[in-house]
């Protein structure tokens, strides 16, 4: 049915506007509380089995959003309600930007993919922490269900030598809403971001990040991740693992979008492969398990992995568990399967961890990388 109207509708409009009149839908139905529980208990099932604990925190399961559906912080129990298990908003700056011209994002619909160069358009700090202290306003002494990750990255009029000021103070703005925060040095949207993933620089700014956050946040430990590009050589991909464990990073996501093109060209539009931006979806799968896998080679179980690109299916999430991922993410499957998408990962993912060897999610994370290295 969702893909019927997707022919029918979506594929027909400009992809931004189609995002925001889905994203528009999702709200409103999340606003009405006897709607969104009817909603939440159709499309977000609950499986005992799923539960996982990453970074101290508890989770219904290990599947969430990845950074760049919902910038601005305005729909996380929407998201919530279609069955994420974390909602990680973002990419947010430490000041308001409109992001690129448009037309910013296509689709390559025949590779089930996605370029995109937004640009890290978002309202900045100030504006998404004074919506996040509202919603905490809001929930009181309840607790909410819903793990919120704020993903973090530099403003585009910040010179490069200036970013880390710049994340510091998205962080003193942000740290005491998320339940974890992510640096984004990997965008290739933004001039000079990727340069930060070089390990002369990304030591001081993440250093930087980690002392405002501690001086920001006092009453508990904010977890710490760094977010970078699939199309990292090899032995930077090592860097930034080795890194991680010297600064006592708390996890990795893997990956962002590429700025590669192998795989595509003989299905889309050659006019829409030449877009420049960062391509997601399923010709990033691939290069996103290499990199997870060598990361969890690397690290072992001394840092949390949060395997992203190119996940459609639960087969997809299950071999991002078995390669060494503890939380697993995606967006671009979303917009081509719809809101059931997050049910059939969760089924799936029950469904192999039942034939599996594996008692527990826990126990499946980095197996198949384990025996790969022995």
């Amino acid at each position: 049915m969702y893909k019927l109207f997707f022919n029918l509708v979506f594929k027909r409009m400009d992809p931004e506007q189609a995002h925001y009149l889905a994203f528009r839908w999702i709200r409103l139905t999340a606003r009405i509380p006897v709607l969104r529980t009817f909603v939440a208990a159709a499309l977000a099932p609950r499986y005992e089995e799923l539960r996982t604990e990453a970074f101290g925190l508890r989770m219904h399961g290990p599947f969430g959003l990845a950074a760049g559906f919902d910038k601005n912080a305005v729909a996380i129990d929407g998201m919530s309600m279609l069955g994420f298990d974390h909602i990680e908003i973002g990419t947010v700056t430490g000041e308001a930007q409109p992001g690129n011209p448009k037309k910013r994002l296509f689709r390559l619909v025949q590779d089930r993919a996605l370029i995109n160069r937004m640009g890290f358009n978002n309202e900045g700090s100030a504006a998404v922490a004074e919506r996040l202290a509202a919603r905490k306003a809001a929930l009181g002494n309840k607790h909410s269900r819903t793990t919120v990750g704020v993903n973090i990255g530099k403003t585009k009029v910040v010179a490069e030598a200036d970013a880390a000021a710049d994340y510091v103070k998205s962080t003193e703005r942000l740290a005491a809403y998320a339940d974890y925060l992510v640096v984004n040095v990997s965008s290739p949207n933004t001039p000079g971001l990727r340069n930060l993933q070089a390990t002369e620089s990304l030591r001081p700014l993440l250093t930087a990040v980690r002392e405002a956050a501690d001086r920001t946040v006092t009453s508990r430990r904010v977890p710490l991740l760094v977010k970078i590009a699939p199309d990292l050589a090899d032995e930077d991909v090592d860097a930034v693992a080795d890194l991680a464990v010297e600064l006592g990073l708390d996890g990795i996501i893997a990956t962002n979008t590429t700025i590669a093109r192998e795989g595509l060209g003989l299905k889309s539009d050659p006019a829409l492969v030449k877009e420049t931006g960062g391509l997601s979806g399923a010709p990033l799968k691939e290069r996103s398990l290499e990199v997870l896998s060598r990361l969890y080679a690397r690290v072992g179980d001394s840092i949390t992995l949060v395997g992203v690109g190119g996940i459609e299916t639960a087969e997809d999430a299950w071999q991002r568990i078995l390669a060494g991922a503890t939380l697993v993410q995606g967006y671009s499957a979303f917009i081509y399967q719809g809101p059931f998408w997050g049910r059939a990962i969760h089924k799936g993912l029950a469904a192999r961890l039942a034939a599996s060897p594996y008692a527990t999610l826990a126990e499946a994370v980095g197996a198949e990388t384990r025996k790969a290295v022995k």
